[in-house]
């Protein structure tokens, strides 16, 4: 029978060093609450109960929190008395007896599902409790874990630890998988006869050896136990997340030509063959297919680009664009809300919103889709095969049929019909000697303008 397990995320920090107004918990990593990234390392682990101890920004953290299939309980703590009495907070939930216990930080997203699930293989073999810990060059700061014969005999603070203590480089991630069934006995013989009167979680080490009990420490990458505190551990922590998931994505089939300039959102899709050059953005809600390719100095969100296509360089796809097979958005170029067709182009400083341009069709540079009337959006429809010269303006709402051609500088305001040709732009006029008149007008205005400045 599958081992049941609560996992109880500590997040009601004030979060102070942040300068924010923002919980802590809340501040994106690749585009998404921190919290979030937690809560999904937690359904990695087979973990889907999830005891939310907040108390800043309360319904936020709680709703953030509350993604995918996990089972988010939250329970307000109401004083700040260290992290065992932050764990007790939920005693409701953990008073429905599971099997497991984890004790986990909402401000380490870099946490994946592996050394979770440890933990819990640790406890399913009678340990009673189980540290994550670390191994760092530079141990300085951090609680070391005092091992003997593969047992946990204590968790020592920097400034309590002997000159040979102070030589482990094995230390304290903070992270804590408890036997179930011992947890509230445990966490209740906490007590807080220290310098500042709070109450410690890692003071269980000593009290589950006291109590006959064992505990041991597994081992998780230094990386995946950053917190954070400040913005500029925030900044850290969102490079490490960058580094990591370029790594994934290269490895799967996709080429960055410079890796370390593009930028990922937590839920990017890049397929096999994709090809992203330097200095790309990607926003949430990407999706690329094989075989694409997105140039240099790109911004992409909320799009979806198929097989084969191509983007920019320059080129800015808003949320709703979808690039059909094969089809190109150049440079200096955006697309928003609208679908382009296999093979179609929008080659250079074009802006097409709330349209649909068919398979095959060309759309020449500085053609603008008028979508917006002030008040309401509204759809141009473009056919297949169709040719929109340079310069033209499409009023929304119009249709182009299939095969048309519209003249460069046209302002098209009604549907124009298959195979039709538009001219939707006034007649020239040519009147011979007026620009001396118009120049020697302007200089006039200039020069009154300096007069009445000059008088003021």
């Amino acid at each position: 029978m599958e081992r049941t397990c609560l996992a109880i995320i500590l997040a009601a920090g004030e979060s102070t060093r942040m300068k924010s107004a923002l919980s802590k918990v809340l501040h994106p990593v690749a585009g998404r609450p921190m919290i979030a990234h937690v809560v999904d390392a937690l359904a990695s682990a087979s973990i889907s109960d999830v005891a939310l101890v907040v108390g800043r920004d309360a319904d936020a953290v709680s709703a953030a929190a509350s993604t995918g299939t996990a089972k988010v309980f939250s329970f307000l703590q109401k004083e700040r008395l260290g992290t065992a009495h932050a764990v007790l907070a939920a005693r409701e939930a953990i008073e429905k007896g599971y099997d497991d216990v984890l004790v986990i930080f909402g401000d380490t997203p870099l946490i994946t599902g592996a050394p979770l699930k440890a933990a819990r293989e640790r406890l399913a073999e009678g340990n009673d409790v189980v540290v994550i810990g670390f191994e760092t060059a530079d141990p300085t700061g951090y609680g070391r874990l005092i091992v003997k014969d593969g047992e946990l005999f204590a968790i020592r603070e920097h400034k309590d630890a002997s000159e040979e203590e102070r030589r482990i480089t094995y230390c304290n991630g903070g992270l804590m998988a408890i036997s179930g069934a011992k947890a509230l006995d445990l966490l209740g013989r906490v007590g807080n006869a220290n310098a500042k009167g709070e109450y410690y979680l890692t003071d269980l080490v000593e009290i589950v050896r006291s109590l006959g009990g064992r505990a041991i420490a597994v081992e998780a990458r230094e990386e995946e136990l950053t917190g954070c505190n400040t913005r500029a551990e925030l900044a850290s922590i969102e490079r490490l997340w960058q580094q990591r998931r370029r790594q994934e994505l290269m490895l799967a089939g996709v080429s960055m030509i410079a890796p370390e300039t593009v930028f990922l959102a937590w839920d990017t899709e890049l397929a096999q063959d994709v090809l992203v050059e330097p200095n790309v953005v990607f926003g949430p809600g990407v999706r690329v297919e094989s075989g694409a390719v997105i140039h240099a100095f790109s911004h992409v969100e909320g799009a979806h680009v198929r097989a084969g296509a191509t983007v920019g360089p320059f080129a800015r796809l808003r949320p709703g664009a979808d690039l059909g097979p094969k089809s190109k958005v150049g440079n200096f170029c955006e697309v928003k809300k609208a679908e382009i067709g296999a093979g179609a182009k929008v080659n250079h400083l074009t802006y097409i919103g709330d349209a649909f341009v068919g398979a095959g069709s060309n759309i020449g540079a500085g053609t603008i889709t008028c979508n917006y009337d002030g008040v309401n959006k509204h759809l141009t429809r473009i056919g297949e095969n169709t040719f929109i010269g340079s310069n033209s303006s499409l009023v929304a709402p119009v249709a182009i049929g299939d095969g048309a051609l519209v003249a460069s500088g046209s302002v098209i305001t009604e549907n124009v019909p298959a195979d039709a040709v538009a001219f939707g732009r006034a007649r020239q006029e040519i009147k011979p000697g007026r620009a001396p008149i118009l120049r020697e007008r302007y200089e006039a205005e200039k020069a009154a303008r300096k007069k009445v400045k000059a008088a003021e």
